[in-house]
């Protein structure tokens, strides 16, 4: 397998100081070149950058995953376990809102995982997890379900 390389995503925000607040303070993360219009982010190895845009805040439709409402558009990191412990203890001692509580979902299943959601302040929703078996991260469930029938 090729070394990983970082990505990079940019995201909507309304308020860079409060996001500058949230990604460094909150999450840990360390600050990058700046404008007064962006903020480039260290998330764990990976370039996100904050774009400064005019509200109003659009709804982000759900899908129902493992009987939760997931926000259709999110991204995140994949952790190690205890990297994902680590963060998920540090934002409850922050006392962050979870759109979804860190728990273990798809046990003993193929995408066995560990998962949490948050939103920063601008609304945008992010997802940590942490696949128990990392060889398990691009498993299809079976080869039924890989071809969209379900059993």
């Amino acid at each position: 397998m090729a070394v990983l390389r970082p990505f990079h995503v940019a995201f909507p925000v309304y308020d860079l100081a409060a996001t500058r607040h949230f990604y460094e303070t909150v999450l840990g993360c360390s600050v990058g070149r700046t404008s007064p219009t962006w903020l480039d982010f260290n998330l764990f190895g990976h370039q996100v950058t904050a774009h400064l845009v005019p509200d109003p805040r659009p709804t982000v439709p759900t899908n129902t995953v493992d009987d939760q409402e997931v926000p259709v558009s999110h991204w995140g990191v994949i952790l190690t376990p205890d990297e994902w412990q680590i963060l998920a203890d540090r934002l409850q001692r922050a006392q962050i809102t979870f759109l979804i509580r860190p728990h273990q979902r798809f046990t003993g299943q193929v995408g066995e995982q560990f998962t949490l959601f948050i939103v920063d302040p601008s609304g945008n929703a992010l997802e940590f997890k942490a696949f128990t078996n990392d060889d398990r991260i691009f498993a299809p469930t079976s080869e039924k379900t890989q071809l969209g029938h379900v059993s």
